[in-house]
């Protein structure tokens, strides 16, 4: 008998897994109850029903870790509100390092959720063999504790949250397929189901491995792809007991789980098997996928050598199910950029379970207040570029990405698979001067210029790694000479029509109003005064206008200016494949440009901040004097046929004024000892202009009002306490990356949100917010004794307002 269907609901949510549910039930706890969740199966089918149920609260940043423990917590509790047992255990969990860096991972990791309160306690191979006595020890050199880490059932977990959804009101109706998605205007407005239309305000695609193409029937982009994922459980095991924390041998790709008396060993090999890139029938609901011993056995050989007993009997069940991975490891979550009112939370990796309720939270929040409870940006839908939806890019880069699961998370790790996307016009220029490339938003980049003869490849480590030299001598070259930069992956907007200057100083926190020619340094911010982009606007013309942002905001900040120019008279055009962008940065870089132009480059003629059209070797050329590097420099931008022309004047002239070319790797240590913030890192959506040192590009006295106005004024009365601060580990020979705890006095009060090795100061500098109940002061600063905890170990640092090169920014307008 069909189901009887509402006609409309305020949000539909589409899926009826342990994501879905848990949306549904946080929609509801926010008061939001009229929601439809509707399954095509039944409730847990698809994936949730054979995971594994591990939940993990160490996560690979702090917002992760945050929404980890949120789940944990969750999952104590839900017992109680509902009446459904949910089979939830804390017994917690051992990670093993049978090698001192993938110890130092370990630790780092650890340290790094001390500021999120995640207890962890370094044990000895002694304990961890009495808490886990069929482990084999004899090549391990540390072993990690979390007590608090737990094992759930997934479908018992499941139908909780949907019972507590139901208790407040939302509806959940199971065995009705959605067979598309309706869209008006930029604008979804509903589902199609085989059982008739159901109009809503808001969709939320929890539909796991059916999310990508069920997405694109509206233009969403959700590349994510499935693949195999393979565990077995034993026969029952003597000296298996109940409680047994889960054991984690990340070196060997395999985790262990005790289950009734048996082991649960589940495996991430180093390739990922990809299951059919086609649409998935509906009816794979419960189903499982054949044994391949083929693929999966050099790895169970791995787990044996970890759990001897493995070997030695026998198996219950080999069990494999597909699951939804995405290119870069990390689920996608958020409102899409191209369709308003759709938002997705898909692509878990293997992590759904342990991640469902702190996804279900902070989805239902965003839902609710219109933006996300906190930093999202890692998950953030609006990371998806356009080329990823390739399936043969997918089947490559995905296959990948399940591996590095359990691979060593080296710092500046680069992909192997699926390069080459996106090829800015001097690549092959840049690879004749020695580039190794990295990627970024599928640009590849010269992140670093190997000297002739040298090993053109990366030697991971957590110390200095094989091209710290020649990043030396790159930013030496930039500091004291030119240096030449490829910034073609910038993303490029051209912004146009009547209304364009409005939008623009609406969404702008500085006055866009400016005189013809002027480049303009300044925020996007939120309604709260949170930084959505940082970039600059160009103005071309009365109403002709040119942005520049980072590579890996480009969907980002494009469905911000978007949504800011609904009903508008403007025109806006991603001219970012189009165009080339060559920085040409320091000391130097005018004396080298006044040779291939006839243009007037001095300050009175060409000042800091301007931009002007010339003619350079005989290549119009769009030059902006601005500088991410902290010296004198300009971005010149040409179109693509023509930048070849424009590189090689600049090389050739360049040979008499020290010219060398600079990569990626010493642009981010220049920017950062001279106080240039990154968006995502030491800038976000929960961070505001006057928390970030910012302050000086809010436009207070420009006519008319700018989003997130009011906040800032607010603010701007208060005292300053949360504020972005530079610091410098003093101990020569350590590295700090992102998320080290930082302690005044010994009492915790932030974290490191970027870092990088500084030339000019010879050591280790980050950028991190530190937060105090009255005033963060230069004085307040100085009178505190200062830590930054670095793989479980304090390291003494100095701390200032202002940054360690140049404080006064004097250099770039030189």
């Amino acid at each position: 008998m069909p189901t009887s269907l509402p006609d409309r609901a305020q949000v539909v949510v589409v899926g009826g897994g342990i994501i879905g549910c848990s949306i549904a039930y946080h929609l509801t706890r926010r008061g939001i109850t009229d929601v439809v969740l509707l399954e095509q199966g039944s409730l847990t089918s698809g994936t949730t029903w054979h995971a594994a149920g591990l939940v993990s609260q160490l996560k690979s940043t702090h917002s992760l870790t945050k929404l980890a423990t949120y789940s944990a917590r969750l999952f104590e509790e839900l017992q109680d509100e509902t009446g459904q047992a949910t089979g939830y255990r804390t017994q917690g969990s051992i990670s093993v390092a049978d090698n001192d860096e993938r110890w130092e991972e370990i630790l780092r990791g650890a340290t790094m959720a001390e500021g999120v309160g995640v207890e962890t306690h370094v044990i000895s191979i002694a304990e961890a063999t009495d808490r886990w006595p069929l482990m084999r020890t004899d090549d391990l050199v540390g072993a990690l504790l979390i007590p608090r880490d737990g094992q759930t059932s997934p479908v018992d977990t499941t139908i909780a949250l949907a019972k507590g959804a139901k208790n407040r009101g939302a509806r959940v109706i199971e065995h009705v397929a959605v067979t598309g998605l309706r869209a008006e205007n930029g604008r979804v407005t509903g589902v199609e189901t085989e059982q008739g239309a159901i109009d809503a305000e808001i969709v939320v695609l929890a539909t796991g491995m059916w999310t990508r193409h069920l997405a694109a029937q509206i233009g969403v982009n959700v590349p994510l792809q499935a693949c195999e994922h393979f565990y077995i459980v034993t026969e029952p095991i003597d000296g298996i007991a109940a409680g047994m924390p889960t054991l984690r041998d990340p070196g060997n790709y395999t985790y262990f789980k005790e289950e009734t008396g048996k082991i649960m060993a589940g495996f991430f090999e180093p390739r990922g098997k990809v299951w059919r890139m086609d649409q998935i029938p509906r009816d794979f609901s419960f189903s499982s996928l054949p044994e391949d011993w083929g693929h999966i056995g050099p790895v169970f050989e791995r787990a044996v050598h970890r759990v001897p007993a493995l070997g030695e009997c026998g198996l219950q069940l080999f069990f494999n199910g597909p699951e939804a991975f995405t290119p870069d490891g990390v689920y996608y979550l958020g409102e899409a950029p191209e369709v308003d009112g759709c938002f997705v939370a898909a692509g878990f990796n293997s992590v759904g379970i342990q991640s469902a309720g702190g996804v279900g939270w902070a989805l239902a929040d965003w839902i609710a207040d219109r933006h996300p409870p906190m930093d999202l940006n890692s998950v953030d839908i609006r990371r998806a570029l356009p080329f990823q939806a390739d399936e043969g890019y997918l089947k490559e880069r995905v296959s990948e990405s399940l591996g590095l699961l359990y691979a060593m998370h080296w710092p500046f790790r680069q992909y192997e698979s699926a390069r080459g996307q996106r090829l800015s016009p001097l690549h092959g220029r840049m690879a004749a001067a020695g580039a190794v490339f990295g990627e970024t938003a599928g640009w590849e980049r010269p992140n670093w210029y190997a000297e002739p003869g040298q090993n053109k490849e990366y030697a991971y480590s957590y110390g200095k790694q094989n091209w710290h030299e020649n990043m030396v001598r790159e930013c030496t070259g930039v500091r004291e000479a030119v240096g030449i930069f490829d910034q073609t992956s910038f993303a490029k907007f051209l912004v146009e029509g009547p209304d364009a200057l409005e939008v623009l100083n609406r969404v702008s926190i500085a006055d866009i109003d400016a005189a013809h020619g002027k480049a303009i340094y300044t925020q996007w911010c939120n309604g709260r005064g949170g930084i959505e982009a940082d970039l600059t606007v160009n103005r071309l013309g009365d109403d002709s206008f040119y942005v520049v942002t980072s590579a890996v905001s480009e969907v980002r900040d494009w469905a911000w200016l978007r949504r800011a120019a609904v009903g508008s008279r403007v025109t806006m055009t991603n001219v970012t494949q189009d165009e080339a962008m060559i920085g040409l940065m320091g000391p130097r870089s005018r004396a080298l440009l006044s040779e291939l132009t006839s243009t007037d480059l001095t300050n009175s003629a060409f000042s800091f901040g301007t931009g002007q059209r010339l003619e350079v070797s005989g290549v119009e050329v769009m030059a902006l004097r601005m500088s991410y590097v902290g010296e004198l420099g300009w971005e010149l931008y040409a179109p693509n046929a023509t930048a070849g022309t424009l590189y090689d004047a600049l090389v050739e002239t360049g040979a008499r004024h020290g010219l060398v070319h600079a990569g990626y790797h010493a642009m981010n240590s220049l920017r950062l000892e001279a106080g240039m913030r990154h968006w995502g890192h030491d800038i976000t959506d929960q961070d505001t202009p006057l928390e970030a040192g910012l302050g000086f590009t809010i436009s207070w006295d420009k006519p008319g009002d700018f989003i997130g106005r009011a906040a800032l004024e607010e603010q701007r009365r208060e005292p300053r306490t949360k504020r972005l601060v530079q610091f410098r580990l003093e101990d020569p020979d350590r590295m700090t990356y992102h998320d080290e705890p930082i302690f005044r006095n010994g009492a915790f009060v932030g974290r490191t949100t970027s870092s990088m090795w500084s030339v000019s100061q010879d050591r280790c500098c980050s950028m991190g917010y530190v937060e105090h109940v009255d005033a963060i002061t230069a004085g307040w600063l100085a009178a505190g004794s200062w830590e930054i905890t670095v793989a479980g170990t304090r390291i003494p640092a100095s701390a200032s307002i202002r940054s360690w090169y140049d404080p006064t920014n004097e250099r770039p307008k030189m």
